[in-house]
């Protein structure tokens, strides 16, 4: 089993700044050469420490503004409904992210539309013909105040 060294953490640290950085802007800065470097984040990429590299978007430019919490109580939970309510929140594409969560609620959805309607349309016509569904609680984001892409390590 592989361990990162402090090093690696540098080399990791540097990526999620900016991972667009060639492997001589990446080696210059952590004081590497290159030919290191490129086997270093090859072996991070295949141990699983890096699992792949994204563009990060403007939501507001690209027309989906409206940022929403949604908490998620099933009717009852069991392996097989919790499969396939997790199924079929793959298939929604304005469901960005979805959390399996203890507590009162059984998920909580992130999910990124245009404004209030679109909203109000995935609810009727998508969430809402989710038959093991019992409740939903929406939270609407007024501002994002704080959004790391990065893991503090």
């Amino acid at each position: 089993m592989y361990t990162p060294d402090e090093t690696d953490y540098q080399i990791l640290r540097t990526l999620q700044k900016n991972a667009k950085l060639t492997t001589k802007e990446l080696a210059d800065a952590v004081h590497l050469t290159p030919t290191p470097v490129f086997e270093r984040q090859k072996r991070l990429e295949r141990n699983g420490y890096i699992k792949k590299y994204v563009a990060v978007l403007d939501p507001e430019r690209l027309g989906k503004g409206l940022l929403v919490f949604v908490k998620v109580k099933l009717k009852q939970i069991n392996r097989e409904i919790g499969e396939d309510f997790q199924r079929r929140i793959q298939h929604i594409p304005e469901v960005i992210e979805c959390y399996n969560t203890s507590g009162t609620y059984d998920y909580l959805l992130k999910i990124r539309v245009a404004d209030m309607h679109e909203y109000q349309q995935l609810v009727l016509n998508k969430l809402g013909t989710i038959e093991s569904l019992a409740s939903l609680e929406s939270t609407f984001v007024m501002s994002e105040v704080k959004q790391a892409y990065g893991i503090n390590i």
